[in-house]
């Protein structure tokens, strides 16, 4: 099976998702977003693919959400995705995408779900 991780090496998180991936013999693209960013448009598809909200989708625990204002309960959809495609420490990770759906692999077991 084919799987996408959008990946952070420094995450421990993203590091246990990413060896389940390869322990199940999946054959994975690893996606370092912090290096190379997803489009506006990717997170949409991702989101919705994975049934949640870009809400959902924040990394709300780092403090440029809070500095951002993005953490109020008024800030909109469209609001957090922008200022996820500006700052992408903001996406929440790991995702994973296979075939069989989207999931934001927190905890790192979520990923059997799709696989």
């Amino acid at each position: 099976m084919k799987a996408t991780i959008f990946h952070n090496p420094k995450c421990g998180t993203s590091r246990k998702t990413l060896e389940i991936l390869r322990d199940a013999g999946c054959d994975v693209w690893i996606h370092e977003y912090l290096k190379n960013p997803p489009s506006r448009d990717d997170l949409v598809r991702l989101y919705a693919r994975a049934g949640i909200t870009p809400r959902e989708g924040l990394r709300a625990k780092e403090a440029l959400a809070e500095d951002l204002g993005l953490t109020r309960p008024e800030v909109s959809d469209d609001e957090i995705l922008d200022a996820m495609v500006r700052h992408p420490i903001l996406i929440n990770r790991p995702i994973v995408e296979t075939s069989k759906g989207v999931r934001l692999c927190r905890p790192q077991d979520t990923v059997r779900e799709i696989l």
